[in-house]
């Protein structure tokens, strides 16, 4: 299984939007679809602070973690969700735990999908095709 970083690169080299759809489908997952949709779904709103936070990325090779586990804690980030009634320093120290713990590539595109930043070469309508419903805005 590539990474959700790996998926999106493949995606951004590619041309033709029958090649970016046909890369989607063959890489299927909740992370890359998670990433995918909380980027470029504007009914999603992020309760996090915008930009860059300070982490420390862990080596590429020696992540204790993966993102296709992590992002299920995506919900606590998400306002109108579980992670409302949870204090901001609380909210914000599972999300850099998130952030050290993945790939490096992984966690960038974390930080972008918090900041919205669809990411290259996708657009709405290759992301319907692949993942028709997934955009709800």
């Amino acid at each position: 299984m590539k990474l959700v970083h790996e998926v999106l690169e493949e995606i951004s080299n590619k041309k033709s939007k029958k090649d970016k759809v046909a890369i989607l489908k063959e890489n299927e997952t909740w992370a890359l679809k998670d990433i995918i949709r909380g980027s470029m779904d504007p009914t999603i709103q992020w309760n996090l602070p915008s930009g860059a936070p300070p982490y420390t990325a862990c080596e590429p090779h020696n992540a204790p973690a993966n993102l296709h586990r992590e992002n299920a804690k995506f919900k606590y980030f998400v306002k109108g969700n579980q992670g409302d009634t949870l204090p901001a320093y609380k909210r914000e120290k599972i999300f850099i735990g998130i952030l050290e713990g993945v790939d490096p590539g992984d966690a960038q595109c974390v930080v972008s999908m918090i900041n919205k930043e669809t990411p290259a070469g996708l657009t709405k309508a290759i992301v319907e095709e692949a993942f028709p419903g997934l955009l709800r805005g």
